[in-house]
């Protein structure tokens, strides 16, 4: 892309994706999270680089907004590199899930720009977390960017966020997690309260 007019490529290929995204699959992801939390289960939101980030600041929405009871491994910097450091990176997960005493009642919410991919050795971590779940009966959700990866073939409910440039694939799979989980947490079958400007507003 040409850097004179990159600022106005970029927001069209904003529009493009938008415009691809199954809004369907988000309206059924709802509905799963609105059951999780009918059910008393507890969210649980893995993320790895941009994405845990956006895990992070998805907890506190879906706590929030929707009454959902909801946790980030990443957001305990040293039990995640303790666990990193003693058992390894592809079990960091899988091992905090076992501790929290996972169970068929919660929900496994994956946010990834690929899904996990075991043959190249991409988000291995998350792969072993998906495999754990499913042992256990846990539903797996997904908003995920190109194939959906290992997600995609694993999860119960996924959104995925169609590529429309294959040099720009992550800033728009992470900023678009970040769209996806906004319109839940604002959904009616989910939302609890308004966000503050909101309620100001109103």
């Amino acid at each position: 892309m040409p850097a004179q007019n990159y600022s106005h490529d970029f927001l069209n290929l904003v529009l493009a994706t938008a415009r691809l995204v199954d809004a369907t699959s988000i309206e059924r992801m709802a509905e799963r999270l609105a059951e999780v939390r009918e059910r008393g289960g507890r969210l649980f939101i893995l993320g790895v680089g941009g994405s845990a980030a956006n895990a992070s600041h998805a907890v506190n929405d879906f706590r929030k907004l929707c009454g959902i009871e909801t946790y980030a491994p990443t957001d305990n910097v040293s039990e995640l590199t303790a666990r990193t450091n003693d058992d390894g990176w592809e079990t960091v997960f899988s091992g905090w899930l076992r501790i929290s005493r996972l169970s068929v009642s919660d929900a496994l919410l994956i946010l990834s720009v690929g899904g996990g991919n075991a043959e190249k050795n991409v988000s291995v971590n998350l792969i072993r977390a998906i495999d754990y779940a499913k042992t256990i009966g846990t539903i797996v959700l997904g908003i995920v960017g190109r194939d959906g990866g290992y997600t995609k073939q694993r999860a119960d409910c996924f959104v995925r966020i169609p590529t429309v440039n294959e040099a720009l694939v992550t800033p728009l799979a992470e900023a678009f997690q970040a769209v996806v989980w906004h319109a839940l947490c604002s959904h009616p079958v989910l939302a609890m309260q308004k966000a503050k400007w909101e309620s100001i507003s109103a």
